[in-house]
């Protein structure tokens, strides 16, 4: 079953956004299908509206997964015998990060 939910009252292939384990590569690919669709075709408003909506819910899965991957790298830090070891960070939000 794809990972994209086509659910009553939205448009085909938009995103459900309660799916949250959508892999990063594939909102990914997915987002940067719709620019290309919204760049190179001639789509009514409507069309335009359903599609700019999907991307934005694209790019928060993509900006989610990012963050969750800064967080696990940041972790990881060497000791001074040069082993890796997990250490607790602290946590900022994308805006406070900015």
């Amino acid at each position: 079953m794809s990972k994209i939910a086509k659910t009553a009252g939205s448009t085909p292939g938009s995103v459900n956004p309660a799916e949250p384990e959508l892999p990063f590569e594939e909102a990914l690919a997915k987002l940067e299908s719709i620019v290309e669709d919204m760049e190179a075709a001639d789509l009514p408003l409507e069309q335009l509206l359903a599609k700019f909506e999907e991307g934005a819910q694209l790019a928060r899965i993509c900006q989610t997964r990012l963050a969750a991957a800064e967080v696990r790298v940041r972790q990881l830090e060497k000791n001074l015998a040069g082993d890796w070891e997990t250490r607790p960070i602290e946590l900022t939000s994308p805006t406070e990060a900015a």
